[in-house]
């Protein structure tokens, strides 16, 4: 049974993770809305929470490897990994590019759980996911807290996300008037080094 919609959403409203202003998400779009995850995973009854979820979806799955993307998904696909028993990685970008660092790697016919935290567009978990099918490993599924696409994003592979909500996002050159006048906020973390 899924958690109730308005439930999970005090949840972000009441831990701060669920902000209002002008964002630009990693994707490039704009939006009024921004999901902080890290904000509500820092408290362990919510990481647990959702996690759960997750690894509820995906447990007779035989996943033997979660792997996630740096930096959003790492707290989330631990967890996840954890509560599965399972080995638990994560990418990073190196020059721009998704990339397996600190000698992680990915075995050849190893079934894997990609979790991510929040999926706008869906642009690096399919890079994520691009490593784990060049690896010779088999994709079980991708997991995710929010679907900020309402449902829109596709990945070929079993699915689940905790909260889907259909966030308005604007592309840049659309922008309207009443977002313009609020003062941009960039708070995702592509560009860290």
């Amino acid at each position: 049974m899924r958690l109730p919609k308005d439930d999970l959403l005090n949840i972000f409203k009441e831990t701060h993770a669920f902000l209002e202003g002008h964002f630009v998400l990693t994707s490039g779009y704009h939006s009024p809305h921004y999901f902080q995850c890290a904000k509500v995973l820092q408290y362990p009854r919510y990481l647990h929470l959702f996690a759960g979820e997750i690894a509820k979806h995906f447990e007779y799955s035989e996943i033997e490897l979660v792997i996630a993307p740096a930096v959003g998904g790492i707290v989330v696909g631990t967890e996840v990994g954890r509560l599965l028993g399972a080995r638990t990685i994560f990418t990073e970008r190196e020059n721009g590019v998704m990339s397996l660092r600190r000698g992680f790697e990915i075995r050849k016919g190893e079934r894997v759980l990609v979790v991510e935290d929040v999926v706008t567009t869906g642009g690096s978990v399919s890079e994520v996911i691009g490593l784990v099918t060049t690896s010779g490993a088999t994709l079980a599924g991708v997991g995710y807290v929010v679907d900020r696409s309402g449902g829109s994003v596709k990945f070929d592979a079993k699915t689940y996300s905790v909260l889907d909500m259909d966030v308005v996002k604007f592309a840049p050159g659309d922008v309207p008037p009443w977002l313009a006048e609020i003062p941009v906020s960039k708070p995702g973390s592509r560009g860290l080094q």
